[in-house]
């Protein structure tokens, strides 16, 4: 059986899993949606009334059937905050962060790449040290608080990039990547900081092996052969690392989307969770898994093209 068709039929009981796990964990937590929604002093028809219309009067066995039965025809319940099926939430929702996460990712590729070579080879360096002190200051800086202050930099003092808000590719291009610039800036260098660590200690290992040696030894220049050489090997730990940060930042944007006011799916997210909206919960937590199981499909696709030596049957 081909190695992408198995790993495609892996992702079933995965998602069978954490649907189960969510949908236990949630139904758990103390509280009532019903008396949330009408308040403390509703009257007891009322009460029975709205739990009869959510289905919540049934046992809970029944309701897990009924939603993995949904989940299999693509119907993932219907919010009852929003009165609006959830996964059409989801997907109105869904480009949103999928565009913040991306934007992010490049931003973390675009710096860690070239600074992690650079402190590489030049290990131990004045440049190398300065190089780790920005990268440990990107770890220690909360996100939220560089999303603040870009905010009132470039937004407010300095009106550069819109303040708040989200503009759709289709609709204007060039607005969606202006609202895109300052939430992937703020995401990214986080995740910049922790991969350019990454991509230097892989380098460092790759110089020291006996093929770098004999390169030199051949003449080649140090450039040459991190180029050609060096770096696609030195990817490998890199890429695996990248996928799994590009699924966290999926599935992490809540801060950065309520600091920005982007509607994605962290802040449908949050809302359905102040709300005890608990079909939508289950159905956000559910799609975020299933495309972090996609992302680490994509990447062991990814590991055969950066290595000619890894190929899949």
């Amino acid at each position: 059986m081909p190695f992408v068709l198995r790993r495609l039929l892996a992702v079933a009981p995965t998602v069978l899993v954490v649907a189960t796990v969510t949908f236990i964990a949630l139904q758990v937590i103390p509280g009532d949606l019903v008396v949330v929604m009408l308040g403390m002093d509703a009257r007891a028809e009322d009460v029975a009334r709205l739990r009869q219309e959510f289905g919540l009067d049934r046992p809970l066995v029944v309701r897990y059937m009924g939603w993995l039965a949904g989940i299999a025809r693509g119907d993932l319940g219907t919010s009852v905050a929003y009165r609006e099926p959830v996964a059409r939430l989801i997907a109105a929702r869904l480009p949103v962060t999928v565009s913040v996460a991306f934007a992010a990712m490049l931003v973390a590729v675009a710096l860690a790449l070239p600074l992690g070579v650079v402190a590489a080879r030049r290990a131990w360096s004045g440049l190398d040290l300065a190089v780790l002190a920005g990268s440990q200051l990107g770890l220690a800086v909360p996100t939220f608080w560089l999303g603040i202050l870009l905010l009132l930099w470039l937004a407010a003092a300095v009106p550069i990039f819109p303040l708040q808000g989200y503009a759709p590719l289709f609709r204007d291009p060039l607005e969606w990547s202006r609202h895109l610039v300052l939430p992937a800036v703020a995401l990214g260098v986080d995740r910049a900081a922790a991969l350019l660590r990454l991509v230097r200690a892989s380098l460092l290992e790759e110089m020291n092996r006996d093929y770098v040696r004999t390169a030199r030894g051949k003449g080649l220049g140090d450039g040459f052969v991190v180029r050609r050489h060096v770096l696609r090997n030195a990817l490998i730990p890199v890429l695996t690392v990248a996928g799994l940060q590009l699924g966290y930042l999926l599935a992490g944007t809540i801060v950065v989307e309520q600091v920005f006011g982007l509607p994605g799916l962290g802040r449908l997210l949050l809302q359905a969770i102040y709300a005890r909206d608990l079909v939508v919960v289950q159905g956000v937590v559910l799609v975020v898994a299933v495309m972090f199981t996609l992302l680490n499909l994509l990447v062991d696709l990814l590991y055969a093209a950066v290595d000619p030596r890894i190929a899949y049957d």
